[in-house]
């Protein structure tokens, strides 16, 4: 079947007319180039929303207190209550799968008092008593020393980890922070690292501008005793914060002596819900990119059978012939088959070709031009164009169907009539 005269045949028959060849060929071209810049696009627009979220961890929860909207044993509605420190150990108790439960405390903040000085320089910024597992639910980069251990912890160390934009702001360029010391609200902390977060992490310019500190340090240095202001809770891989917070949720009603129908006591955002949302609308913008590209492509293959079927009629005469010379059904059949597919792959090919040439192109200018908001690394995966070329050779076979039907349909003594 895949001999050297049959594809001289299929290549003479396709270069008859290189005009009609080349214009029936550029309906799938532009199908298969249009499905990949839109699969592209799409990605590059998905991983630009998802820079947004940084390297956080996205199976995370923030909680925090709310006016108690309804009466229960006795307490009144509109009430305020405090998260404990001992709130931490009842939450990992009663709720599985949890990775992490990091209590947290914040003092001042931009926009606010100056609360940090630094000999004669002072700044207003965000202040944050945390253990140290929030660097794995709020990563950043240390650029030098350290960041907060459990020993900082157990010992009660004033120390403190601080931002670039903090560095900048109270020291002179070229001056070493580690071991320099900075009041906090009149407390003296040792700087023992610095750290850099990147800048789309969502927190802009104000997330260099952060002070981190030992959550029992900041406890003792500022009164807090063991109340906590919020916290952040991540649930482990294999498991979601959004089915494991309701759990949490009715801890907290029963410690707080909280109505268990009140939904309005505890405050929270669900990153990993959100995260979700963002998962599954892009989820969607494929599929109708997806949509939009295959329909295109089927109005090339619909050109390419059209065109086929005009190639079958010319050629009546031909076919008569060569089944009076023995040629089978099949025989007729294949070579109209292999005529159409032939057709629709190399068109198709070229399609993506230019398609991958773009979408390198339009990566080499955002790589030189830096980054971007909403759009960064535009790709297709591998496996979207091996099913675009299977999808290439079953239009192949649809396109050549109906022709190659009323091919073999030629009865040899009406075709030789044919003039």
């Amino acid at each position: 079947m895949f001999n050297k005269d049959r594809w001289n045949e299929i290549i003479e028959a396709l270069t008859s007319n290189v005009f009609r060849t080349i214009l029936t060929a550029f309906g799938v071209f532009w199908g298969i180039f249009i499905l990949i810049i839109l699969l592209a696009a799409g990605k590059g627009l998905e991983n630009g929303v998802k820079q947004d979220f940084g390297d956080r961890a996205t199976n995370t929860m923030f909680m925090w207190t709310q006016g108690i909207s309804k009466p229960y044993k006795g307490l009144p509605k509109g009430r305020r209550f405090t998260y404990k420190i001992d709130d931490v150990a009842a939450i990992r108790d009663n709720v599985p799968n949890l990775r992490f439960v990091s209590p947290r405390n914040q003092l001042g903040g931009f926009g606010g008092a100056n609360n940090v000085v630094k000999g004669l320089k002072s700044g207003a910024f965000n202040v944050y008593g945390d253990y140290p597992e929030i660097i794995k639910q709020e990563p950043m980069t240390i650029t030098r020393g350290r960041f907060i251990n459990y020993n900082d912890i157990n010992d009660n160390r004033k120390v403190a980890i601080i931002g670039d934009g903090v560095q900048k702001e109270l020291y002179e360029k070229g001056e070493d922070p580690l071991n320099s010391y900075i009041k906090i609200n009149g407390v003296n902390f040792t700087v023992v690292g610095t750290y850099k977060k990147k800048s789309n992490d969502g927190d802009g310019e104000e997330g260099q501008k952060q002070i981190f500190v030992p959550f029992t340090a900041f406890s003792q240095a500022f009164n807090r005793g063991d109340r906590v202001g919020w916290f952040a809770i991540t649930a482990n891989d294999g498991s979601s914060i959004t089915s494991l917070k309701e759990q949490v949720f009715d801890v907290i009603r029963e410690r707080h002596t909280i109505h268990p129908d009140d939904k309005r006591a505890i405050g929270h955002f669900d990153l990993y819900a959100e995260y979700s949302k963002i998962e599954g609308l892009f989820g969607a913008l494929n599929l109708v990119a997806f949509v939009v590209g295959i329909l295109v492509l089927l109005s090339g293959v619909i050109g390419i059978s059209n065109i086929m079927l005009i190639v079958v009629k010319e050629r009546t005469k031909e076919i008569g012939i060569r089944r009076a010379l023995g040629a089978t059904p099949w025989s007729i059949k294949g070579q109209i088959l292999l005529e159409s597919i032939f057709l629709t792959i190399i068109s198709g090919m070229v399609g993506i070709i230019f398609g991958t040439l773009v979408i390198y192109a339009l990566n080499a200018i955002l790589e030189a031009s830096g980054p971007v908001d909403m759009f960064a690394n535009p790709s297709v995966n591998l496996s979207v164009i091996l099913l675009a070329l299977t999808i290439l050779i079953i239009a192949g076979l649809l396109a050549g169907f109906i022709p190659a039907q009323n091919a073999i349909k030629i009865k040899p003594v009406e075709a030789l009539r044919t003039e």
